[in-house]
């Protein structure tokens, strides 16, 4: 399969290299070139380009970049195919990303996304922290194994998106369509929290849309007293710790 990937932050490095091993056609790129790639998301024989060609003659395009930015990302979907499917793994912080009130009024993000790209998308690999994405991925079967949500309109998208989310080495399951997305937004239950299929889905299921932005806001002010490093200083399961403190 052909896949573009718009970001190679620690979502989309760690994407580039699985998909990669995986065995599909990868091109990854960033806002800043090619030659800022580093090499080793390359080495098992992914392909750096600029950002106006990620998206030309790819059955899969995945958007790995902060919500604030994808209002700016059409013009380079210009060359995207008709048939290609787009997959979002972004997530909305206020703080971070300015207020979107179409958002702070409850649209769910991946609705709000689509309705950027003028397409439809999936939503996958939003929902896991990335040290755990990197480094907590095994084999089917494993005791424990942590499961990742998907959503999408189209039973055959979100059915590709899940076997791309399981080549990367989670379980996947199937969070319906984008309308139920904001189950697995900052502060629902499922949220970045590594938990199994069974746990995901009884996540899933007792998420409440009203109270989820306020646990998200509580837990990045949490986050910002204990530490100014969230991925690092105080372990990498830090993030997983807050979360299901917070969030269940």
């Amino acid at each position: 399969m052909k896949i573009g990937i718009l970001g190679a932050g620690s979502i989309g490095a760690t994407l580039t290299r699985r998909l990669s091993t995986a065995g599909h056609q990868v091109k990854v790129a960033n806002s800043r070139g090619p030659e800022t790639i580093p090499a080793d998301l390359l080495a098992s024989g992914a392909r750096a380009v600029h950002a106006s060609e990620v998206a030309a003659d790819v059955d899969v395009l995945i958007v790995s970049v902060p919500l604030n930015r994808v209002p700016d990302l059409k013009p380079l979907l210009a060359d995207l195919p008709d048939d290609a499917v787009i997959i979002d793994t972004s997530n909305y912080y206020p703080m971070r990303d300015d207020q979107i009130k179409a958002l702070d009024d409850g649209q769910p993000e991946s609705l709000w996304v689509a309705e950027q790209y003028g397409r439809p998308v999936v939503k996958a690999w939003n929902a896991i922290t990335s040290p755990s994405f990197d480094t907590k991925d095994s084999t089917p079967g494993t005791p424990g194994r942590i499961a990742i949500p998907v959503a999408a309109d189209s039973d055959t998208d979100r059915a590709l998106g899940m076997a791309l989310v399981e080549e990367t080495g989670f379980d996947a399951v199937d969070a319906g369509t984008l309308a139920d997305s904001w189950r697995q937004q900052p502060g629902a239950p499922g949220y970045c929290t590594d938990l199994t299929r069974d746990e995901l889905l009884a996540a899933l299921a007792k998420a409440k849309a009203a109270r989820s932005p306020q646990r998200r806001d509580l837990a990045m002010t949490v986050i910002a007293e204990l530490t100014t490093d969230p991925l690092g200083d105080l372990g990498e399961d830090f993030l997983v710790r807050v979360n299901r403190l917070i969030y269940n």
